[in-house]
Order: C-alpha cells, then sequence, then structure tokens
C-alpha cells in the first residue's frame, strides 16, 4: 500500500510541474511515509515549498488539549512562513494566500466529524475556491474504516466540529471528503486528488489501517490506533462532567468519573441494549486524572479494547455506546450534572453535547425518562442509510 504522499512523490512529471509553481503544505506530525520521514522535508527537497500551514495542535502537534492556540512562524532551517490555521484565525487569511500558487493538503484524519483536520480541509477549499488557487489533496487512511454511525449534523449546528451534513463517523478517508465537499458547497475550485495505491479499507485485522504502517499521533490525545475506533463515542463525553481518559495514558480510551459506580452503570447497560456492547471487548478499569475534569481523584469506569482478535467492526458502535452509557448514568444518578456548559470550540449559545452531536437529539434522548434504545435505533438508521446512499458516489477504494 502506498500512501498518497508517496505515490506524489514518485510522479516525475507533477513534481516537475509544482516546482514551476509556489507550493504551500497543510501538515502535523503525522504527515510522513513508511520511513517516518515527514512530508515538510520530503516536499521541500522535491519541489521547494513556499510556505506551511499548521491545523489545531500545531505543525509539531505540541498542543496538548482542546482551545490551546498556535502562533505563527518562521522555519528555522528553510526560513519559511508556517501559518497557525488554529490560532488567530481558522482559515487563511487573504495575506497567507497570496504566498502560495498550489496547496498541497497532507494531514491524517481519525474518520470522525468532530476532528478538527477536515473542517480545516473544507475552509482551506473555501478559500482557495474564491482566489483560483489549486488545491492538492494526498490521500490517507481512515482509520475507523468504511463503518458510518451517528446523527447526521442538522442546519444551524455548523461548527468547526461540524463542517457539514454528515454522521459523526462518517466512514471517508480525506480525499473522498473533499470530492463531497466540493459538490456539496458547490465550490467552483481546481482540485487534484492524488490516491493511495493499493489501500483496503475492508481488510483485516486493520479494516482501515494497514499492519505495515507504524501509528503517529495525529494530535496529542490519539496515541492509538484503538483511540482512533472509539473516538466516535468518547468524544461526546467532552461535553459532560465525566472524564473521557484526558490526564491518563489511555485519553479517550476509556470513560468513568470519580463520583459514579461504574459496576451497576455496565450492568445496567447488559440489562438494557446488549446489542450495543458488541464488537469489541469492555473492561471495567479505575484511572486517576493527573489533568483535567477529576483531576487527582480515582476514576472507576470502563475502557474499549479493539486491539484484539474479537474487533468486529460492523458490530462496533461507540456512538451508542455512549449514548447507553449516559442514559443509564442518568437513570441511576437522576439529580447528577451531566452536561457541561461553555464555548466549546469558541461556540456561543449551545450546550457543548449538543455542538459536538449535531443537534440537540442525543442529549434529549439521554434526558428522556421514558426513551428506549429502539427509539435512537430508528433515528440513528435512518440518518446512517441516506449517508451511506448519498457518499457512495465519492469512494474511491472499492
Amino acid at each position: 500500500m502506498k500512501l498518497g504522499l508517496e505515490v506524489l512523490l514518485e510522479n516525475k512529471k507533477l513534481i516537475q510541474e509544482l516546482k514551476k509553481q509556489r507550493v504551500a503544505l497543510v501538515c502535523h506530525p503525522a504527515s510522513v511515509d513508511q520511513n517516518l520521514q515527514h512530508s515538510f522535508d520530503l516536499l521541500h527537497k522535491a519541489i521547494g515549498l513556499s510556505a506551511a500551514f499548521g491545523p489545531q495542535h500545531g505543525v509539531k502537534g505540541e498542543k496538548q488539549d482542546n482551545m490551546i492556540e498556535s502562533d505563527d512562524a518562521l522555519h528555522p532551517e528553510y526560513q519559511i512562513p508556517i501559518f497557525s490555521l488554529y490560532g488567530k484565525v481558522r482559515r487563511p487569511t487573504p495575506e497567507m494566500m497570496q504566498t502560495f500558487d498550489v496547496i498541497i493538503f497532507d494531514l491524517q484524519d481519525l474518520g470522525c466529524r468532530i476532528y478538527t483536520f477536515i473542517t480545516t480541509l473544507l475552509y482551506v477549499m473555501e478559500e482557495c475556491a474564491k482566489q483560483g488557487k489549486t488545491v492538492i489533496v494526498l490521500d490517507r487512511p481512515n482509520p475507523a474504516g468504511r463503518e458510518i454511525e451517528g446523527h447526521t449534523l442538522i442546519k444551524g449546528y455548523e461548527s468547526f466540529v461540524g463542517a457539514g451534513p454528515f454522521p459523526m463517523r462518517h466512514g471517508l478517508t480525506p480525499a473522498e471528503m473533499a470530492q463531497f465537499y466540493k459538490t456539496h458547497f458547490n465550490l467552483g475550485i481546481d482540485l487534484k486528488i492524488i490516491k493511495m495505491k493499493d489501500y483496503k479499507p475492508n481488510k483485516k485485522p486493520g479494516y482501515g489501517w494497514s499492519e505495515e504502517r507504524p501509528w503517529v499521533n495525529p494530535s496529542p490525545n490519539a496515541p492509538t490506533l484503538n483511540m482512533a475506533r472509539f473516538y466516535p463515542g468518547t468524544v461526546i463525553i467532552e461535553g459532560t462532567t465525566l472524564s473521557e481518559g484526558r490526564g491518563t495514558t489511555r485519553a479517550l480510551e476509556q470513560v468513568g468519573a470519580s463520583d459514579i459506580d461504574f459496576k451497576k452503570v455496565l450492568t445496567l447497560m447488559k440489562k438494557k441494549a446488549p446489542q450495543w456492547m458488541k464488537g469489541a471487548l469492555i473492561r471495567e478499569c479505575f484511572f486517576e486524572p493527573t489533568f483535567h475534569k477529576h483531576e487527582k481523584k480515582l476514576c472507576h469506569g470502563f475502557q474499549v479494547h479493539t486491539d484484539t482478535p474479537q474487533y468486529k467492526p460492523a458490530q462496533f458502535k461507540p456512538y451508542r455506546l455512549m449514548a447507553l452509557m449516559l442514559r443509564c448514568v442518568r437513570e441511576l444518578y437522576p439529580q447528577y450534572e451531566i452536561w457541561r456548559d461553555f464555548a466549546y470550540e469558541y461556540t456561543e449559545g449551545k450546550l457543548p453535547v449538543d455542538v459536538i452531536t449535531g443537534g440537540p437529539h442525543f442529549r434529549e434522548w439521554v434526558d428522556d425518562p421514558n426513551s428506549k434504545p429502539q427509539q435512537l435505533e430508528k433515528v440513528l438508521k435512518k440518518d446512517e442509510a441516506a449517508w451511506m446512499k448519498q457518499s457512495k458516489k465519492y469512494l474511491l477504494y472499492r
């Protein structure tokens, strides 16, 4: 299997064409080839870069938490500007746009709507469409595979963690998402796609991620393939008072709280909807965050393991699993303050969980004492089937 980056570097004709233009790069720590050489160095050597852009967490991936901004900088060796797209601005400014004719997008995504790199892709495409600039997307795997799950984001809930009307787990690669954006938002843009070679998204055991590829953190709290698979569920916990494991070595792979008995929660979950607990192994656990929510308090919770032979992506439903868990917490602890209230990703006037899930529907189901799993299942299946039908035309790998 070859990444879009590797396919581009072997295309001598395209490399020669790019040498004649000013080329910028959007990259982060996981923008590497099979030998872990960074695209910044490889492309600068091959064609000479005029500028670089960093997404959330920075080009070097140094920013630990959400809403921690990066500054612009000058590359110490190459002496070219590095612009932050998660600092004073979220999209390239007219001044930044003057530094290039072509921009190459080479970010490893997690296959989840809320992961901000695909929003950065949309913002870059929109600005390039306005000014007649070319966008080249170097495609990379979707580590969550082809599975689709979650509510479709509804109109009025667009944000930096919700670029468009598609489910939480969308099943597309970055290049496939770029094709959707171009069509859905009617962007008159010169978009070029560099496909991967021999990518098989349904192949065991990686189901979207090749065994031969080492994992490099695309962001500080994405240290494992297991996290990438569970993330479409655990990211919802960022909108709650429970811990998503930040401040531990297994952030976004485990959930819990210091004031909830999770043995009771797990027992009720198995009683209410055992079908939503399949596809991976669930292990009751304890952890103590060194920072963030429930700091220095012993938390009781559970960790999900997708890194075993029991992992079955078609059965694994992280979005439903977190909905079920929160519904059981609400039933066992009716007065518990589950929902956080602050401007999540700078979105004012909406609860964070609504911003994350793309509308109030998830929260309302959790809070409704009469809600049933089959009611949520019906709504989710409708959204998921609609997206599956719509997204088929953008698939590059069958």
